[in-house]
């Protein structure tokens, strides 16, 4: 079992992280959600003993492991940008950790043959990393984690140079291998769709701090507050900002129906979270209301549309299936409806959320 303890670490004036406490138990899979610059590689590197907490500590198994070296930490980390030893072969870098461990010739052999496979290396076995693509190189790193039988895996945005076939199947892959291992497997990441995927627990970070930590789900379908919701969204939640007046949420002129479990809420101010995908730009089923927003731009992927639309001063994104043709400046309607609302008071404090509020 991994432990923080009201861990900080302060660099110049800058808070890296700020007062984490979590802890992670043997065989989890466990993903650091958040965007560039939220703490999650720090955080990561004060998990390995790569840098030492200003304050706080750091407990493995319920010994205090601060300022305990690296080297002596049962280990494994991969970063996104890869590293491997540019003089040996493929076969010779994913065996180099047991190697350090003296395991005989034929459990290296078995251990990297399987890894080998797993990782689709097997006919490069005997090149060096540089006669290898990126993509084989991260590969490579990420075999040499696998073998090396570690307590804890961290791995850092791995996967974010491999082709989209691997990228999918590996994320199905790697945590089942970690937890048949009894690793604590930590994974850092910026998209919440690949946080869903890979399940387990999820911490949401923002600016050094855990704003939320629980199974992955349950922190995506009850986020705590709005900056949680906006992190576990991509792209991020729609806020409305509206009045309630009796059993009407007020926005824009326009009446939205008071979900029905918080009609008792006092009346006042609160903001309203919408999921790009549950804003329709054709009416869905149901009870919904029509918003008329102008449209700013249109993204579209091939499979989908981000259709970015402005109501006076508000923005939101609507995420809509297939390839959806409007113009710059067009009129188009958009579509709320009430069981699909997040519910924040004025704090920011969730105070009601959808029953289901997956995908779909």
């Amino acid at each position: 079992m991994l432990e923080l303890r009201n861990i900080s670490k302060q660099v110049g004036n800058s808070l890296h992280i700020n007062d984490v406490s979590i802890t992670l138990e043997r065989g989890s899979v466990n993903v650091l959600l958040g965007p560039t610059l939220s703490g999650k590689t720090s955080l990561m590197r004060l998990m390995a003993g790569l840098d030492r907490p200003t304050s706080g500590e750091v407990l493995m198994n319920g010994n205090n492991v601060v300022g305990m070296p690296v080297q002596k930490r049962n280990v494994a980390m991969v970063y996104q940008q890869f590293i491997n030893y540019p003089a040996m072969t493929v076969y010779e870098n994913i065996a180099s950790p047991m190697r350090v461990l003296g395991l005989d010739r034929a459990t290296i052999d078995q251990r990297v043959n399987e890894a080998a496979e797993l990782m689709k290396l097997t006919p490069y076995l005997d090149r060096t990393p540089l006669n290898l693509s990126g993509g084989q190189q991260q590969r490579t790193a990420l075999a040499r984690a696998l073998v090396k039988d570690a307590e804890l895996v961290l791995l850092d945005e791995p996967l974010a140079n491999l082709d989209y076939k691997l990228r999918e199947e590996l994320r199905i892959e790697l945590p089942k291998i970690f937890a048949e291992t009894g690793a604590i497997f930590v994974y850092a990441t910026t998209e919440p769709q690949e946080a869903l995927l890979l399940g387990g627990k999820t911490a949401t970070m923002h600016e050094g701090r855990v704003t939320q930590i629980d199974r992955t789900i349950e922190v995506y379908n009850r986020p705590s507050d709005m900056l949680t919701a906006q992190t576990f969204s991509d792209p991020p939640m729609n806020v409305l900002k509206v009045e309630k007046t009796g059993k009407d949420f007020v926005f824009d002129g326009k009446r939205i129906d008071v979900p029905k479990k918080v009609t008792g809420l006092p009346d006042g101010s609160y903001s309203l979270g919408v999921r790009p995908h549950h804003m329709w730009l054709e009416k869905p089923s149901g009870k919904s209301t029509k918003l008329e927003c102008q449209v700013s731009t249109t993204e579209i992927t091939g499979s989908e549309s981000f259709i970015h639309l402005r109501s006076n001063d508000s923005h939101m994104v609507a995420l809509v299936h297939g390839v959806h043709r409007v113009d710059v400046d067009d009129l188009v309607p958009a579509y709320l409806k009430p069981d699909s609302l997040f519910v924040f008071d004025q704090d920011d404090t969730l105070v009601h959320a959808p029953e289901i509020s997956g995908e779909g």
